[in-house]
């Protein structure tokens, strides 16, 4: 009972500060997104595309790794800031990280914040970050039975970013048993089937920003 009330607290104090965090990012005029995913499914990938395809956005990117700065040095090389944050052996990014983060970030406007969080299917679905919506990555050689044995993540997330389809024939993945496995984990998740080594299926990606970065600015 005790482990409970203390884990209690702590969901308690993050969310306090995830609202915080909120504010910030709303005076910024940011459209803040988290991307959720296993190592190796392609965040770093999704977000250098997505760079490359909205040229005239002002856009930052929060890095979330355990220890290292690889994927922050693969965005700085896009010309966009990377900021840059070290768990330090945990296994996700909570509202205490990315409010330091905050910290680094100039009083210019934004127009989106994408945060990377730390590759792990389950940590990071507990802890709110005063994000406005939250993506989940897939790559096909994962295989299709990833959201039986990870529903929570399949479950919190706005949209589910299906990546890698141009593995479609070695990675051996069934779209017909994946889809009926979605509508059982979580029918109304929408998805969006990329390639970002091809490009293909990036355009639904790209206009789901769109949409959801104008609805957020009515």
């Amino acid at each position: 009972m005790e482990k409970i009330e203390v884990m209690q607290d702590v969901l308690s104090a993050n969310e306090y500060i995830a609202q915080e965090n909120r504010k910030h990012f709303k005076k910024k005029g940011a459209l803040v997104i988290n991307i959720m995913s296993s190592p190796g499914s392609g965040k770093t990938s999704l977000i250098i595309e997505t760079i490359k395809r909205l040229k005239d956005w002002k856009i930052v990117v929060i890095e979330g790794d355990v220890e290292g700065d690889v994927d922050a040095k693969k965005i700085e090389e896009t010309g966009i800031p990377a900021i840059q944050i070290n768990t330090s052996g945990a296994c996700h990014l909570d509202a205490r990280m990315i409010h330091k983060a905050l910290q680094k970030m100039n009083d210019e406007k934004v127009d989106l914040v994408l945060i990377e969080n730390v590759g792990n299917l389950i940590c990071p679905t507990s802890y709110n970050l005063g994000e406005d919506y939250k993506v989940v990555i897939l790559s096909l050689p994962e295989g299709e039975d990833k959201p039986l044995k990870y529903p929570r993540i399949f479950q919190v997330a706005d949209l589910l970013v299906l990546n890698k389809i141009d593995m479609e024939g070695p990675a051996d993945f069934n779209f017909k048993n994946f889809n009926k496995i979605i509508n059982k984990v979580n029918p109304k998740l929408e998805m969006a089937p990329v390639s970002c080594k091809s490009g293909k299926g990036m355009d639904k990606w790209i206009d789901w920003i769109k949409g959801v970065h104008a609805k957020d600015q009515d």
